[in-house]
Parts: C-alpha cells; structure tokens; sequence
C-alpha cells in the first residue's frame, strides 16, 4: 500500500488579504505560519517517509523545508511542477470580492458549477489541466513506491482538484467534502496506484485554532 499525505501550504499575506494566489501569484508567508509548519512536522514526525515532494512555488517550498526539519527524513526534498498551483491568470492578485463582480460568471462556475471551470474567459489553466498534470504526477508516484509513505506539499486549489480527480469523483463533490486549510493533512491510500480512499480529510487538530475563510479554500 502506498500511503499519500498531502499539506497545503502555510498561511501567506494573500490568504489573510482574500486574494487569490495561483500559479503565478506567491506572496510571503505570515511570520504565524511557521509555527504552524512546525507543528505540521511534529505531527508527521512519527511517519516514515520514502519521499517528499513540493510544488515550486515559493510558500510551498518553504513549509515543506519547514516540516522537514521535524521529520526523520534524510532524504531530498524535490520540487515538480504538476504539484503547483492551479494557474489563475487575470486572477491572480486580485481580491476575491472584486473578482466575484469582476467575473461574475467565471466565479459563479468555480463555486457552483466547476464542470465550466476551465479558465479562458480569465485565462487561466482551468480544472482539467490542472487535475490531469496532478493526477499523472502521484499515480506515477504510486507506481515508483507501491509500499511507502510520501509527503506531498502543494496548494489548496491543486489539492482539491487532483485529489477529486483520484478519487474519480463529479467535480462538485469537492463543495461537498469541504475545502482544504493552510498547514492541513489529508491522507489517501492507493493498493495499486489506481484507485484511492480518503483517510484522514483536512486534519488540522495540531494547529489548535479555529479555521476561517481566510484559512481554508
């Protein structure tokens, strides 16, 4: 069995702010943020893990650098761009309450009808691309270690959407679950890196604080 644990990323200034931050966009980390890794990492400690992977991105660098630092992990920490944000186009930077009078459309598709989420109108990668390059990338995974565990640190909208495309689910199913929070831990279990189950959903027990829409997409 391989055992996949995915962590969104720390919280940034445009997570706390309401703007959305794609696959271009990467503001700082909140200085808050790095006690959080800490305790992503104390929390994983335990876990032994064969890999850990990163998107590229900035904020997801850093708190994978970060958790490493509390596991008992010695290998490399390798960053792939089919873990890194889903691109977000004219988006990017732009606060979500403009957005949603902005794009009144698109936004309407991304909350309640992402079959239509594919980004031209803002151009932006959309869910497709976005769910395949994922999906490709940890079924590769699964093939390459069929009997471990491997650490995955990526972005909240990436997550929800190749996570769904694993579970091979309807896209609306991700407003159904609920979304994923900054320095959360969800864990999914493949036997033959086909087909999956949810473990653990969203777990963020360790931060012990209470989550927002500032935190949680």
């Amino acid at each position: 069995m391989t055992k996949f644990y995915f962590v969104r990323h720390g919280q940034t200034e445009w997570n706390l702010e309401r703007r959305f931050q794609g696959g271009q966009g990467d503001s700082n980390l909140l200085p808050s943020s790095y006690d959080d890794m800490a305790k992503v990492g104390k929390f994983l400690n335990h876990v032994d893990f064969a890999r850990v992977f990163a998107s590229p991105l900035k904020r997801a660098r850093i708190t994978a650098v970060n958790i490493v630092k509390h596991l008992n992990y010695h290998g490399r920490l390798s960053l792939r761009s089919n873990i890194a944000e889903v691109g977000l186009g004219k988006w990017e930077g732009e606060l979500v309450a403009n957005v949603t009078i902005n794009y009144a459309e698109s936004f309407k598709n991304y909350r309640e009808d992402l079959d239509k989420f594919e980004g031209k109108e803002f151009e932006g990668e959309g869910y497709t691309k976005a769910e395949k390059r994922f999906v490709r990338f940890v079924k590769n995974i699964a093939k390459q270690y069929p009997n471990d565990n491997i650490l995955i640190v990526s972005h909240g909208m990436a997550l929800s959407f190749g996570i769904n495309g694993l579970l091979e689910q309807p896209r609306m199913t991700i407003r159904q679950r609920g979304g994923l929070s900054n320095t959360s831990t969800t864990v999914l279990s493949t036997n033959d890196g086909q087909h999956f189950t949810v473990d653990d959903w969203n777990n963020t027990t360790y931060l012990n604080k209470k989550q927002s829409a500032s935190t949680t997409i």
